[in-house]
């Protein structure tokens, strides 16, 4: 029986999955910190559309995931998204007032 090469190809690439899934992991608590900030930051002006502001950040972090970088690209796509939904509730709010102010005046 040949004894195991601990340099041998085979142990150098379970070594650098083992590294590439521990980088994942990092990565991965590093973007649902800046998700989890970002949740803080516009769930409260929000109202009742904070689920509408969790689908928009998950959108973001699946993109970012397909990217070699996603730690870089992340951040940028999520604080995009998360202004998209904050513009679109300000505008269901104007829409909503609108109504209100309509439906008083018939």
């Amino acid at each position: 029986m040949r004894p195991i090469n601990p340099n041998s190809s085979s142990s150098s690439k379970r070594r650098k999955a083992c590294a590439s899934e521990a980088q994942r992991r990092e990565l991965a608590v590093q973007l649902a910190s800046v998700k989890n900030g970002l949740i803080r930051e516009f769930g409260m002006a929000l109202g009742g559309h904070g689920d509408v502001l969790k689908s928009a950040l998950n959108e973001a972090e699946a993109i970012a995931w397909q990217t070699p970088y996603p730690h870089l690209v992340f951040p940028v796509l999520a604080q995009e998204k998360a202004s998209a939904v904050n513009s679109w509730a300000a505008r269901q709010r104007n829409v909503t007032r609108a109504s209100r102010e309509i439906s008083l005046s018939a």
